[in-house]
């Protein structure tokens, strides 16, 4: 009821029953935190901008509706207790679960928005959520398209040359595999819980993605081998780890309780540490003849990416 809410006074922010311990707690932390540097539609702003200037004011609306955001949380977790967890019509208020089962928690947000506004500012909050999930899926995809036709295809595979016409197809048929894997997951894991379907999410950026932005720019010593590798090792580890931890193994894959091989729920702090090691250790190897023209040309970039002198604008397509 609310009268057992107030009761327990300062408790509501205690830990909750999420994070069951230090370590995942930290993990889970670190995810949110260092994830949303390294998610892939966080970065394509600063390619998709004609200039410096305009890519860190780009940067700067993308942190404050990202801040915004985080603030939206607490605002609606607190809404959802007081007004969704104490009304008969949407939980048990003896147990604090909504109605629904497994998964069912995810429609909190939704839930406050009937406890507010009733059918039609449900009706209205349901549809923002169907607008947003859109625009991440076509960033995404959008992104994962043009890091395997042009990244990967264009630059790696035919070495700077490919056919006319050939990225084209094949940004296409990777949209629509991508979109068929998205798909096949969103069925796998339709009953977990969204909070933390999105901090594997972001632990994966952390591990593949924020190394190598944080060192590339901060360490003289990076270099593109160690970077890849680096890299590579943290996708896969964050990959690998998040499998074998109890919410995919025992949760999703459905082995006995107890059984999984990695303890903690979140593999970012141990996947993150793999990738800078990773990215160290192979940068601190590489003698070769590319690495230390890399080396050398580091105080230009930093100046170019501390300044913003001397940086190329946009291209043409």
């Amino acid at each position: 009821s609310p009268e057992d809410a107030a009761k327990a006074g300062l408790s509501i922010m205690g830990p909750g029953g999420f994070v069951k311990d230090p370590i995942s707690a930290i993990s889970f932390g670190m995810a949110l935190m260092f994830g949303t540097a390294g998610l892939p539609h966080i970065l394509m702003r600063f390619f998709t901008v004609p200039d410096a200037k305009q890519a860190r004011k780009s940067v700067l609306w993308a942190t404050t509706w990202i801040g915004y955001f985080y603030i939206l949380i607490f605002i609606i977790g607190f809404g959802a207790i007081a007004l969704v967890l104490t009304n008969p019509q949407f939980a048990d208020v003896t147990t604090g679960t909504i109605h629904g089962g497994k998964g069912a928690a995810n429609m909190a947000a939704v839930l406050v928005g009937n406890a507010v506004g009733g059918n039609v500012f449900m009706g209205f909050i349901s549809a923002v959520a169907f607008a947003t999930i859109l625009a991440v899926v076509a960033g995404l995809t959008l992104s994962g398209a043009s890091a395997v036709s042009h990244d990967l295809y264009a630059t790696v595979i035919k070495k700077g040359n490919p056919a006319p016409g050939s990225e084209l197809k094949v940004s296409r048929a990777t949209t629509l595999v991508l979109g068929v894997i998205a798909v096949l997951l969103g069925i796998v894991f339709e009953k977990q819980n969204v909070a933390f379907m999105v901090s594997l999410a972001f632990a994966i950026a952390a591990s593949a993605n924020f190394p190598v932005l944080i060192l590339s720019l901060l360490w003289k010593n990076c270099t593109t081998r160690g970077a890849v590798v680096g890299g590579f090792l943290g996708l896969i580890s964050s990959l690998v780890l998040t499998v074998l931890s109890p919410s995919v193994w025992v949760d999703t894959l459905g082995n006995a309780a107890g059984s999984a091989p990695f303890p903690y729920t979140s593999p970012a702090l141990f996947s993150m540490t793999i990738g800078f090691v990773g990215i160290w250790l192979f940068s601190i190897l590489d003698r070769s003849p590319q690495a230390a023209n890399e080396r050398a040309a580091f105080k230009a970039q930093q100046i170019r990416a501390e300044t913003g002198l001397g940086a190329s604008g946009a291209s043409g397509h």
